[in-house]
Parts: structure tokens; C-alpha cells; sequence
């Protein structure tokens, strides 16, 4: 055994391959370096700005803490259970809910529809292209994304006011007169619709500019083979285009999942008090009056981690909804 055990060690050095790939020679200056700007400090700066306050959040959701005053009572999980027990949190998470289900679906869809005219939704004979100035279309669409939200929202509020509002004055003007002094803000099955018109408005030009760059990542050749075979354009659609950018799309419907579970900007600036019968309510606005109205940083910090949560779930969903379709499946080489 000794005789059969020398030999190797004398070639190996007595050093397995994993040793020798970690030894000092190899750790050069430029590798450290690299390693120290590119993988430590990143790290720990998501671990001090990221990871650090959402643990002191998650704390101070446990504590009587008042956010004005040094001293607080460690109380556990009873914030959490006069979470679920409080009628107004209640309706605000469940308008939020609504906005995650809706917004998404709405914006994502009319972006991909607008995308699609942009590219590849021109003439039926030729190379494959887009409407006709699709470039001014782009521009048109893509304004309103540009216009700070707080902006779009004081904005629409002028347009929607009942009595100078711009929006009546047209309906009006048209002979609809059931639209004199309509408050679309004031009135409790109005006000939401109203506000997610608004989110809507002011959003889907930049999905629809995201769409637009993926697209342009697919193949003309690709299109060209499925109008050959007298793919409509709905069809090419469905069986393309969004197959080939569904990473785009989910990445997409994460990130309008989580400015619709917020939604706090353009809510404060339509709807400060909430909404007739707090019909236009979210949590982020429930929060913030929990914590800088009422002095409950404690009970605020516990709406906080329970939003949080129902936004992981919300990214966890949408993963788990692409798996299950196949979405992540490589393509074989």
C-alpha cells in the first residue's frame, strides 16, 4: 500500500487538485483585487443598505416603538395579530391585491400589443416592419414615462376635477350631459378604475420600449418563415413573439407587480385621504399615515414586513408560473 501511495504523491506533490488550484501562486494582485471591488464590497454594501434595515424593520415590528421617542416595549407578535383584525389595513391590502392583479395584465398586454405594431406589425408583403413612422409612435408613447409620477399625478388630478376639469369639459362638450361636475375621484366604483387608467397612462410607453428592444433581438427570418407559412399576425403573435421574450415579459410583470403593490406616488397625489370609502386605499398609504400621523413606527414597521412578504410571494408566483410552462427550459445545443 505504501509502494502504490508514494509514486502519486510524489507526482501530485502530495496535493490534490483542488489545493492546487487554491494556492497562494495563484492568488495574484489583479485576482484579489477583482474579487475585494467586485464580489466583497458589493456584498456587504447590500448587506449594510439592503439586508440590515429590512432585519430592523422586521424588529421594530415586534416593539411598542412610537418612531419619536428612544425607548420601546418588546411586545412579539402582537402588532401582527391587530394587523389582521384592523378593518382599514384590511381594505387597503386587499385594493393593493387588486392593483398586482390588474395593472400588470393590462399594461404588459396593451405594451406588447403596441410593440408588436411598432416591429413587426407593418405591411404583409416585403421585409418585415413596423407601422408606418413607428419611430414618432415610440417617442409619443414613451413621453408620459418620462413626466415625474407626482407630475402625472397632480396632472390627472386637474384633468378629473368635477367642475374645471378638462376631461368633463370635453365629455360635455360632446353632448354627454350626465358628465357635468362628474367627480371620477369622488365616487366610490369610479375612483379605482380612474387611478389605475392613470398608472397605465403613464407606464406602458417604457414597456413597451423594453418590448420593442426585444423584439428587435428576434430574427427577421424567423418571421418571414412563419408569414410564408400564412401565420397571421395574431398567430406569429402567440407562437413567436412572446415565446422568444417571455424573459423579457416576466422580468417586465415583476417589476409592474411591485410598482402596483406600491402604487404610494401617484395614490398620494390623486387620492391623499384614501378614496371615497377608502375604495383607492394601499398599504404603502396606510403606512405611512400609520408611522408619521399616528406615531406608530412599531405597528407601521409590521404593515411594512407583511407588504414585503406578499411581494416575494407576488416575484415567487410569477417564477413559478414560467417554470411550469416551460419557461426556463434551455434550448439543446
Amino acid at each position: 500500500m505504501t509502494a502504490v501511495i508514494a509514486p502519486i504523491e510524489e507526482m501530485g506533490g502530495g496535493k490534490s487538485p483542488a489545493a492546487h488550484r487554491w494556492s497562494r501562486k495563484d492568488l495574484t494582485f489583479d485576482k484579489i483585487t477583482f474579487m475585494l471591488v467586485f464580489l466583497v464590497v458589493p456584498v456587504v454594501g447590500y448587506i449594510i443598505f439592503v439586508v440590515s434595515p429590512f432585519v430592523q424593520a422586521f424588529y421594530y415590528s415586534l416593539t411598542d416603538w412610537s418612531g419619536f421617542t428612544p425607548g420601546m416595549n418588546f411586545i412579539g407578535i402582537a402588532n401582527y395579530g391587530k394587523l389582521f383584525t384592523d378593518s382599514t389595513f384590511l381594505t387597503a391590502m386587499g385594493n393593493s391585491v387588486l392593483l398586482a392583479l390588474v395593472l400588470p395584465v393590462v399594461t404588459i398586454g396593451l405594451a406588447l400589443i403596441l410593440a408588436s405594431l411598432v416591429t413587426v406589425g407593418g405591411p404583409s408583403s416585403g421585409p418585415v416592419r413596423g407601422l408606418r413612422n413607428s419611430s414618432i409612435y415610440r417617442v409619443v408613447s414613451f413621453f408620459p414615462y418620462v413626466i415625474p409620477a407626482i407630475v402625472i399625478g397632480i396632472m390627472w388630478g386637474q384633468i378629473y376635477d368635477p367642475s374645471s376639469g378638462i376631461l368633463n369639459g370635453i365629455l360635455t362638450g360632446l353632448g354627454l350631459e350626465q358628465f357635468t361636475s362628474f367627480a371620477w375621484l369622488g365616487i366610490e366604483g369610479v375612483a379605482m378604475p380612474a387611478v389605475m387608467f392613470v398608472i397605465v397612462w403613464g407606464l406602458v410607453g417604457f414597456y413597451m420600449v423594453l418590448f420593442v428592444a426585444a423584439i428587435k433581438g428576434v430574427p427577421a427570418e424567423i418571421y418571414e418563415a412563419a408569414r410564408i407559412d400564412g401565420a397571421g399576425r395574431f398567430r406569429t403573435a402567440m407562437t413567436i413573439t412572446i415565446p422568444l421574450i417571455r424573459d423579457n415579459i416576466q422580468t417586465a410583470y415583476i417589476y409592474m407587480g411591485i410598482l402596483a403593490l406600491d402604487a404610494f406616488v401617484y395614490m398620494a397625489a390623486l387620492e391623499p385621504g384614501g378614496g371615497p370609502a377608502n375604495s383607492t386605499l394601499v398599504m404603502s398609504q396606510q403606512l405611512f399615515t400609520t408611522a408619521f400621523t399616528k406615531g406608530q413606527f412599531g405597528y407601521a414597521c409590521a404593515m411594512g414586513v407583511v407588504l414585503a412578504l406578499i411581494t416575494l410571494i407576488f416575484a415567487g408566483v410569477v417564477f413559478l408560473v414560467n417554470r411550469l410552462t416551460g419557461g426556463n427550459n434551455e434550448v439543446a445545443e
